[in-house]
């Protein structure tokens, strides 16, 4: 069996495959909740043979949200609209995963395709950010407010009860978003974060609230199930969060009972000049991997099977995340299959006959096509 259609296990979850739908925000909701797009959506991943169907970045407070139109799970009401996603995803063979997410001062921006940048207006529908400072992200984004201790330890209690929400929905792996430049990413990084109390400052305290909400999070989440984090290895800025943080991060991580961590790069600062190419993400993911002995997951311009079963097969990750990819094609990982020649996979019953290119369709019943 190739490596990319073998099962991983992790705590007492075992997805069928290697491949996961990485989070993508569709901004597509309204008032946090999930509607029939993101049913179809998530779901055509599902059918299309992903192992894990990891819903968008999902707030879990209001002002979280990266834009107006983001899935949200701070609210009860949430719960019914993913519980149908949920079992769909289900149904279809598949895991279905959530990314817990807190945008920080990058929310209450606006979709992507208006072609507006920076920060919604408060009379259009916006909110005031908040942040580990009082530092916009950059010109066009609101100024944050700097949370305070409470609002600290609200940001905890917010990720616990979105967890608690997520598995009321039906979800069976959580990932807390700490990556992108999003709140907890903000924390780490010494560009955003400028405190000079016990979440500022040192190495130690700047993931103090990382490490907090991890915590916090896997005593709600069943033990039988495995937490997730996602972590841009570096901020791509001299003197920004580096990859030397990442490691001993992971090790933090690995020791308060995280499963995996999901290796991506980039978001804090808008200056970066990232190396951007083919794989260009798979050695952070490679060195957390061996250096903090925990299972990592990788994503970044992952096109072709060959080249997921090489990053595989050559232990740099355990778990190979395709975003761009499947929104061009839903059913990539059963192309992948047939690529690599892996018989044990097999389209659904419904599209057998329109599965495979060079076969000739042949009418069902005498009726043509």
């Amino acid at each position: 069996m190739t490596q990319l259609f073998s099962p991983l296990t992790l705590r007492q979850l075992t997805l069928p495959n290697r491949i996961a739908v990485s989070p993508m925000c569709q901004y597509s909701a309204k008032e946090g909740m999930a509607n029939d797009w993101h049913l179809v959506h998530l779901g055509s991943r599902a059918v299309g043979g992903a192992g894990l169907v990891i819903i968008e970045a999902t707030a879990v407070s209001a002002n979280g949200r990266i834009s107006p139109e983001d899935l949200g799970i701070w609210s009860d009401a949430h719960v019914e609209p993913l519980r149908r996603i949920t079992r769909f995803i289900e149904a279809q063979g598949s895991v279905a995963g959530i990314q817990l997410a807190h945008a920080g001062r990058k929310a209450s921006t606006w979709r992507p395709w208006l072609g507006k940048h920076g920060s919604v207006p408060i009379a259009e529908g916006g909110w005031t950010p908040v942040g580990p400072s009082s530092i916009a992200f950059d010109p066009q984004h609101a100024i944050p407010e700097m949370l305070d201790e409470a609002g600290i330890a609200a940001v905890v209690q917010a990720f616990v009860r979105g967890a608690e929400r997520a598995l009321a929905a039906g979800f069976k792996v959580a990932e807390v978003h700490a990556a992108h430049g999003y709140l907890l990413h903000q924390f780490l990084s010494p560009l955003s974060n400028q405190r000079q109390d016990g979440y500022g400052g040192s190495f130690e305290n700047r993931i103090r609230l990382l490490l907090e909400v991890a915590q916090a999070v896997r005593g709600v989440w069943p033990e039988e199930l495995p937490l997730l984090v996602r972590l841009s290895a570096t901020d791509w800025v001299e003197d920004g969060w580096n990859s030397d943080e990442t490691v001993e991060l992971a090790r933090r991580l690995k020791a308060l009972g995280v499963d995996l961590i999901d290796v991506s790069s980039g978001g804090t600062a808008a200056n970066a000049e990232i190396p951007v190419g083919p794989g260009y993400q798979t050695q952070f993911a490679e060195r957390v991997r061996r250096e903090a002995g925990i299972a990592t997951g990788t994503v970044g311009m992952i096109t072709e099977a060959v080249q997921a079963e090489h990053i595989l097969r050559t232990g740099q990750a355990d778990l190979i995340l395709l975003a761009r990819e499947l929104l061009r094609d839903p059913y990539w990982p059963l192309h992948a299959a047939e690529d690599l020649r892996e018989s044990a996979v097999a389209w659904p019953p419904q599209y057998v006959r329109a599965a495979h290119r060079d076969t000739p369709l042949r009418p069902v019943s005498g009726v043509p096509d």
